[in-house]
């Protein structure tokens, strides 16, 4: 590798050409800005589905492909489109991102027709896989070591606590204008973002004695696609159907692949994989996996509770998941200072074991006469736990690679939150759905087959069936409701097993009580231009 370069000095000056303090803040609230436009566009459209298939009167499946087509670019192209920034330089890389994410944003808003707005979709998600590996790296590569753990907690911060706030800024819109303001936001952001970026963010890239590696790039593209489309497509087409099967064989056996290639790539590869041998990267990248998927997993039984069990909109919905993402944003703010302190091992131990606390807490406390309230204790817990688990996390992914790879880094980070919430989504969702129908089915003696089949389907279409129930109908929805909690019960006991287990691993194999050093030989991996 190339070892013409520069790396951006700490912010006290003791090197020309470092960004200044206030430089420093100017850009973490740009590559905030771009990461929050990213994260909310993930899940806003979900409370807009009813008014998408009624005004472009399309079909549910349609819709859902408007919602996941976005996720599912994003994901694909995290990991190639992050190396190429490494290479082409990461501010230009990001404006290029920026533009292509705001204007497509633009035409989905004004979308005629589903096919448009799946497009525009697709482009939004290309223009987000350029923006949020870069966001990262950018913090990475340019704040000194003394202030990257600040930053990368704020970093984390906005990243989980994020789409929790775009949920309830999207259901907010929807309650009060069009589905079609739900686009108003991310466009705010990514302008604002955009003449940050121009006058303020630096620029740094890899200097590469090698050629790009297109072809693994083409293989982890289809690898993630193939992955990502099973775990999204399996619980609606069914986990036997044939697309959901192809679509598995295809992904692992282009994972597979994948790793061969880069095996005999060595030096030459986009992902060196013999890192994963590193007890940061793997513990890292495993933990993220599990929080990410626990927290996916969680919106996903948490909305038809309060929605179908207590009974309130979508908007107050949106609104009682805020106290998660306050405690989230509160420990990720403290995560770094605790990491410094204890050890990143130690900070993360503490996370996993608080999120898996806040897990028993909603199994354990959770009714149907105490709503919310019941399950208020477990969720400000579990934020609070995720926020010490993702920072720690975060930093231990970022500082297994070298300094000229942080897009690589970045993007390995982000593909491994897709897949936990992919995985999450899936899992969680099916525990409860199981544990559901097999508690409803006990209650349903004597119940009308016309009115017990629809039941049987979801707590949705049993308060809709009550309606038809006549004497029975107050019957049928207490059975639904308690069943509902049933369910949940289960699927936060598996959550709670799950984060036992990453407990067990990352206290023997987690990344070490220690804070790693700055290489010394990080000058000269990293050509940086301080954009002034």
């Amino acid at each position: 590798m190339s070892t013409n370069s520069a790396q951006a000095a700490p912010a006290d000056g003791s090197r020309e050409g470092a960004p200044a303090a206030r430089q420093l803040r100017v850009i973490l609230i740009a590559v905030s800005m771009a990461l929050m436009a990213v994260i909310a566009s993930v899940s806003g459209l979900n409370v807009a589905q009813t008014q998408m298939a009624v005004d472009f009167d399309t079909s549910h499946d349609t819709v859902l492909w408007i919602i996941n087509i976005y996720t599912l670019a994003l994901a694909a192209l995290l990991l190639p489109l992050g190396a190429i920034g490494d290479r082409l330089g990461r501010k230009p890389m990001l404006i290029a991102g920026l533009a292509v994410f705001g204007v497509s944003n633009v035409v989905a808003a004004l979308a005629p027709t589903a096919e448009v707005l799946i497009g525009a979709r697709v482009a939004s998600g290309i223009g987000a896989a350029t923006i949020m590996p870069i966001t990262l790296a950018v913090i990475t590569s340019t704040f000194p070591e003394e202030q990257r753990g600040k930053a990368i907690g704020v970093w984390t911060g906005v990243a989980g606590g994020g789409g929790i706030l775009g949920m309830f800024l999207s259901a907010l819109l929807v309650d009060v204008a069009d589905w079609r303001w739900l686009f108003a936001l991310p466009i705010a952001l990514i302008v604002v973002a955009m003449a940050m970026t121009l006058t303020s963010v630096p620029n740094s890239r890899e200097r590469s004695g090698h050629a790009f590696d297109t072809i693994g790039a083409l293989i982890s593209i289809v690898a993630v696609a193939a992955l990502i489309f099973c775990l999204q497509e399996g619980p609606e087409r069914g986990w036997s159907a044939t697309a959901t099967l192809v679509s598995l064989a295809v992904g692992l056996l282009a994972a597979a692949g994948f790793v061969s290639w880069e095996l005999r790539r060595r030096d030459a590869s986009l992902l060196d994989v013999r890192l994963f041998r590193d007890r940061g990267l793997a513990g890292g990248s495993i933990t993220l996996l599990v929080v990410f998927g626990v927290q996916s997993g969680i919106f996903v039984v948490l909305f038809p509770f309060l929605q179908a069990v207590v009974d309130w909109s979508a908007l107050l919905s949106a609104a009682a998941l805020m106290p998660m993402a306050v405690a989230m944003m509160m420990a990720s703010g403290l995560a770094p200072r605790l990491a410094v302190r204890a050890g990143p091992r130690s900070t993360m131990s503490a996370g996993i074991v608080l999120t898996g606390v806040g897990l028993a807490l909603m199994a354990l406390l959770v009714s149907v006469d105490g709503g919310y309230l019941s399950i208020l204790p477990g969720i400000v817990v579990m934020g609070f736990g995720m926020g010490l688990a993702m920072v720690p996390s975060t930093e231990a992914i970022t500082l297994s690679l070298p300094r000229e790879k942080q897009g690589v880094a970045s993007a390995l980070n982000d593909v491994t939150r897709e897949f936990g919430t992919a995985l999450g989504i899936a899992m969680l969702g099916a525990i409860l759905t199981a544990g559901y129908r097999n508690a409803i089915d006990d209650r349903l003696d004597g119940m009308p087959e016309e009115t017990a089949g629809p039941a049987r389907e979801g707590i949705a279409t049993a308060l809709e069936a009550a309606g038809g129930a006549g004497s029975r109908a107050q019957d049928l929805v207490d059975a639904a409701r308690q069943s509902y909690i049933d369910g949940w019960q289960q699927a936060m006991w598996a959550g709670v097993a799950v984060m036992a287990v990453l407990f067990v691993y990352i206290a023997l194999r987690g990344p070490k009580n220690s804070v790693p050093a700055a290489t010394s030989n990080e000058a000269e991996d990293t050509e940086v231009v301080a954009a002034r």
